[in-house]
């Protein structure tokens, strides 16, 4: 697999758009609301948040997915529509609205919206605009920009990120786009995410590898602990690829499904890395569990920790919070088979040796963890299995984003 440009329109046959159109915002500058379309149908996947308070948008998604097809999606930042007046109603007003515009059917869009919870969207704003929005539709690099400018909330950096794979002997390309920074927890990994491919997959199997990747990378990501009532990641195939269509298990669907988790790696990656306020990327990387599912739970224990997440902003290389949070996790293991090391890339340092604290050097594990990626290394003697989670440090920018963040 190869990284390349041009966003969710890498993907052949599929445009997208971003404009401003006050949903919330008065600031000319603040794109708002984005589309993305496909110029034939496609096979279509969804995975939405597990919080039992679901918003709006996903309640519709959900219904409009049911047949596993969909044409396009639209979606607004600003309001979340989620525990608001009319939700459902404003949900499928946005639907029918882009439908109109697109000249398509309102059941064959998907919607989605992320924002301050509680308050009534501004529908007004999008019907009366979604013309203008339509009207940019670009089928390059500028439409995926304009579509993750305008997903953005308090994300600093836009995800934006594309790839091509040889499958089925054909060239097929996968773009993403997402937003995340903050309310980001194992559990769907908070956030939007918009994915598109020109692969020709069934919705049966595109199904099967929306879930297959998402289990290993916006499941092992956490920013703070929160988990939305927003979350969802869309997956959508046109099929204009030309590859025979996947319909079962095999070579080509492991192809596919390779590509498509590399790409989703990188996006919860770039999403952790972005955390609100945050200044360092934590990778936590657990080795010689007894089964995948322990080394999961115990690096997502890890890079979960508020203790370990201030360690890590103070380049403190307090392994004892490590061990800690592995301690308190709900897995069984053995405390004395536990090493621990700080990597980055300044180097390396191993601060425990089978569950006991080691005489390190202070000033090179606070060189080591002064750099913005830094790993936190643990091999156990359990067995031979491993996974890695994505996190960040928390620090004084969080509490000052959250404090005032509805006003």
């Amino acid at each position: 697999m190869e990284f390349i440009k041009g966003g969710v329109c890498a993907a052949k046959g599929f445009s997208a758009a971003g404009a401003h159109c006050g949903v919330k915002s008065k600031n000319p500058d603040k794109k708002d609301v984005a589309l993305i379309v496909s110029e034939k149908e496609c096979s279509a996947a969804a995975v939405y948040t597990k919080n039992i308070v679901k918003a709006a948008p996903l309640l519709i998604t959900k219904e409009h997915l049911s047949d596993g097809k969909a044409r396009a999606l639209i979606a607004n930042s600003g309001i979340a529509n989620a525990c608001a007046p009319n939700g459902e109603k404003h949900a499928e007003t946005m639907c029918a609205a882009a439908a109109k515009a697109l000249g398509i059917e309102a059941k064959d869009v998907v919607v989605a919206s992320t924002g301050v919870i509680g308050q009534e969207l501004n529908i007004a704003a999008i019907t009366e605009n979604i013309d203008a929005v339509a009207a940019l539709l670009s089928a390059d690099e500028k439409g995926s920009d304009a579509a993750a400018s305008a997903i953005m909330t308090t994300d600093t950096v836009k995800k934006e990120f594309a790839a091509e794979a040889i499958v089925g002997g054909k060239t097929v390309r996968l773009g993403g786009i997402a937003k995340g920074s903050g309310m980001i927890h194992p559990n769907m990994g908070t956030m939007l995410c918009f994915l598109t491919t020109d692969c020709a997959i069934s919705p049966e199997m595109i199904k099967k590898a929306l879930l297959e990747t998402v289990k290993v990378s916006f499941n092992r990501i956490s920013v703070d602990g929160d988990t939305s009532t927003n979350d969802m990641c869309v997956l959508l195939a046109n099929g204009l690829a030309g590859n025979e269509e996947i319909g079962c298990e095999g070579a080509d669907y492991d192809a596919f499904l390779a590509a498509l988790k590399e790409l989703c790696i990188t996006i919860a990656r770039a999403m952790a890395s972005d955390g609100e306020g945050a200044s360092h990327l934590i990778t936590c990387q657990v080795k010689g569990a007894k089964t995948e599912e322990s080394a999961e739970t115990l690096s997502k224990a890890v890079i979960s920790s508020t203790l370990t997440k201030a360690a890590i902003f103070g380049a403190d290389a307090n392994w004892g919070r490590v061990l800690c949070a592995m301690g308190y996790s709900g897995e069984e293991f053995d405390p004395d088979g536990v090493d621990i090391k700080f990597v980055s890339k300044a180097g390396e340092i191993e601060v425990c040796k089978k569950g006991r604290g080691l005489a390190f050097d202070e000033a090179l594990a606070k060189k080591i963890l002064t750099e913005h990626d830094i790993t936190i290394d643990i091999t156990m003697s359990e067995g031979d299995e491993k996974c890695t989670a994505w996190g960040c440090d928390i620090t004084y920018e969080y509490v000052k984003i959250n404090g005032d963040y509805r006003t």
